[in-house]
């Protein structure tokens, strides 16, 4: 099967193709000012590859939800769902090679940031054995990794940047390639543009964004200019799945359509001035009609004294039942019933995969519907908590785990479940959990992230890592005393 697409033509005629296994290894970035026709660039990449490779793209105005009619694309609609679901169904996707348009118009910008950022993570952290081939298009990349904080939250920038990097510096050893299109490119993270090693750049008119268009190109800065002059749906292209020199495409025709539309030009109201004039003044001075509604009767005024008389004998009041009052729980059996909670969280499915905030709400719903006060717990405790439950420490008060307690106060609070699985294995005298499993815990599928996570326990001094030479590990905790039994690493 052939891997070339024809993006479009030269003003000469000649076709101008794109080496789709080229440029898998390689990213491509476009850049066009609105009108530039650079959404009908992507729309024809799209359409021309869409029987070659699995195609996975972030809309953030749902112009490419038609290709689902075309091409049979599933659309996810962002706005539907959670942030827990959002991470199952980017899973989903590397497992079974779905071409899917995430379409987030109906979310503003910085849950549009947060949604995006969850589905490409999900993606990322796919397991191995899943990194299939992909291309995935982010339309208006500068939304999604903008060079500078703007009007959008710093949490938000800060998980939309750290997914969009990890896309475009990292997803090619996983399949992902990343395909970004941007109206401005002095908006846009360098970084993240600079991973791209082919181009597609249409017509822009700020000097800032030509004089970049023009080195990406390798044009001299005096060249720039023709930038300026290019036409709708004329582009300059250069990499190695494209052209070896800077070359002129027209993008060729689609298939489908955006949602949106170019406006156009509608004839003139054919009315005079004076008919006009009286359309825009006929009855402006005339209150809109209200429906009128009869008014009560005035109440007499009472005075505090007679108000407050006349509620305390009040036969309503004095007839009414008294309200059951809900015993309040000793703190004991509060702790005790929290805890229960807990455990019952850690032995959910895929309860590690979802974030924190997400776990601390359920927390506090299941507290509440058990009649169990929560003052005085933050979302520091009850991570540190959950952690304790997902190593199986049903009971934290209890005084064997007191200075495994005292330890972990020095361990982050995203590390401490994966550091509590560790300690009480090796306090059992039991093998080391394998990486999957740590994985698991840790919220990742990525096993190469634990071995980050046990390099940094073991720089910190929490732990020490020992593989013998028969090729078992097992990982001591030093201020503890205590080991895991050496099993195969």
């Amino acid at each position: 099967m052939s891997a070339d697409i024809v993006i479009g033509q030269t003003p000469n005629g000649e076709a101008i193709r794109i080496d789709i296994k080229e440029l898998l290894a390689t990213r491509l970035l476009v850049q066009g000012n609105s009108g530039s026709g650079k959404s009908h660039l992507l729309r024809r990449l799209l359409e021309e590859s869409a029987s070659i490779v699995q195609q996975v793209v972030i809309d953030p105005e749902g112009d490419f939800v038609s290709l689902a009619e075309e091409f049979g694309h599933v659309v996810i609609d962002g706005a539907a769902y959670g942030e827990a679901e959002i991470v199952r169904l980017g899973a989903r996707i590397r497992q079974h090679r779905a071409s899917v348009v995430l379409a987030l118009d109906e979310l503003e910008i910085d849950q549009q940031m947060k949604c995006a950022a969850q589905f490409l993570n999900a993606m990322f952290d796919a397991p191995r054995e899943q990194w299939y081939p992909a291309l995935v298009v982010v339309d208006e990349a500068q939304m999604f990794a903008p060079a500078a904080a703007g009007e959008v939250s710093e949490e938000a920038r800060r998980i939309s940047l750290g997914a969009m990097t990890n896309l475009m510096c990292r997803g090619r050893k996983r399949g992902l390639a990343g395909v970004i299109a941007t109206q401005r490119l002095a908006k846009l993270a360098k970084n993240v543009a600079a991973e791209a090693s082919n181009f597609l750049m249409g017509r822009t008119f700020l000097d800032i964004d030509m004089v970049r268009a023009a080195d990406l190109l390798g044009m001299e800065r005096r060249q720039a200019e023709q930038i300026r002059d290019l036409a709708r749906g004329q582009f300059l292209g250069l990499g190695p799945a494209i052209a070896r020199r800077p070359v002129a495409v027209n993008i060729g025709s689609v298939r489908t359509g955006a949602k949106s539309v170019t406006p156009g030009l509608a004839p003139l109201p054919t009315a005079s001035t004076e008919d006009m004039r009286e359309l825009l003044h006929a009855d402006l001075h005339v209150e809109p009609e209200r429906p009128e509604f009869p008014r009560p009767a005035p109440r007499p005024r009472l005075d505090v004294e007679e108000l407050a008389a006349s509620i305390a004998t009040s036969d309503s009041v004095a007839d009414a039942p008294p309200r059951p009052e809900r015993p309040e729980p000793e703190p004991e059996e509060n702790r005790a019933a929290m805890v229960e909670i807990l455990n019952a969280m850690a032995q959910e499915e895929d309860c590690t995969f979802q974030s924190s905030t997400t776990l601390f709400q359920d927390f506090t719903i299941r507290c509440r519907m058990k009649g169990i006060s929560i003052r005085g717990l933050d979302a520091t405790m009850f991570r540190r908590g959950f952690a304790a439950a997902l190593a199986g420490i049903e009971d934290p008060e209890d005084e064997r785990w007191l200075d495994l307690l005292n330890l972990a106060k020095h361990v982050p609070d995203d590390a401490l479940a994966t550091f509590y699985v560790i300690a009480r294995a090796a306090m059992d005298g039991k093998p080391c959990p394998d990486d999957m499993e740590l994985a698991r815990i840790y919220g990742t599928s990525s096993p190469r992230r634990v071995q980050r996570l046990l390099d940094y326990l073991e720089k910190d001094g929490l732990i020490v890592v020992r593989t013998d030479f028969s090729g078992k590990r097992s990982v001591g905790l030093p201020d503890l005393g205590v080991t895991t039994a050496p099993v195969e690493a």
